[in-house]
C-alpha cells in the first residue's frame, strides 16, 4: 500500500474525539458572552437540549437558472427549551481574582423541582430547605433585610445574574 492519505484515507474529523456519549443529560455552559454596561438587563443564555432531527423543503431564490424557486431539502435540528421560572438573583462585584458574590435575594415561593436541585443528596435530607424563608417572608425585619439586599445590590454589584429553574 502507498501513502495511507490517498488509499485509505481516515473518516471523521479528529476534533470530534473522543467519540463517547456524555455523562449529563443536563449540559453545563462553558462560556457566557461578556457582559456590555451600554446594554439593557437580559438574559444571555437559557436551558435548551436535543429531541430530535427531521428535514424540512425551504424555496431558495436563484438567478439565471431554469427553475427560479428551487426546492431544497434540508435537515434540521428540533431544541426543546422548557419554560424556565426565577427563583431568585445574585449580585456579584468584580475584583482582582475574579466575580465575588456580594448577596442573594430569593423569590417568595420557591418550587418543590427548584429545592431538590439545590439540595445535596435530597432522598436522605431530613431539612426541610427554604421553610423558614417562606414562613418569614412578609414578615418587617425579612422585608427591611430583602430591600436592603436589593439596594446593595444595585450600588456595590457589577454583575447580577439571574437563578432559574426549569417547569419540567
Amino acid at each position: 500500500m502507498s501513502h495511507r492519505k490517498f488509499e485509505a484515507p481516515r473518516h471523521g474529523s479528529l476534533a470530534f474525539h473522543p467519540r463517547k456519549r456524555v455523562h449529563k443529560v443536563r449540559a453545563t455552559v462553558s462560556a457566557f458572552p461578556k457582559d456590555n454596561a451600554a446594554e439593557k438587563p437580559h438574559l444571555t443564555g437559557f436551558l435548551g437540549f436535543k429531541a430530535g432531527m427531521t428535514h424540512v423543503i425551504r424555496e431558495v431564490k436563484r438567478t439565471n437558472t431554469k427553475l427560479p424557486k428551487d426546492g431544497v431539502l434540508e435537515p434540521v435540528t428540533i431544541i426543546e427549551t422548557p419554560p424556565m421560572v426565577v427563583a431568585g438573583f445574585v449580585g456579584y462585584k468584580k475584583t482582582t481574582t475574579g466575580l465575588k458574590p456580594i448577596t442573594a435575594v430569593f423569590a417568595e415561593h420557591i418550587a418543590d423541582e427548584f429545592k431538590r436541585r439545590y439540595t445535596k443528596k435530597w432522598y436522605k435530607n431530613t431539612k426541610n430547605q427554604f421553610a423558614v424563608h417562606t414562613e418569614k417572608y412578609n414578615d418587617v425585619k425579612a422585608k427591611s433585610k430583602r430591600e436592603r439586599q436589593i439596594r446593595l445590590i444595585k450600588n456595590r454589584c457589577d454583575v447580577v445574574r439571574v437563578i432559574a429553574h426549569t417547569q419540567m
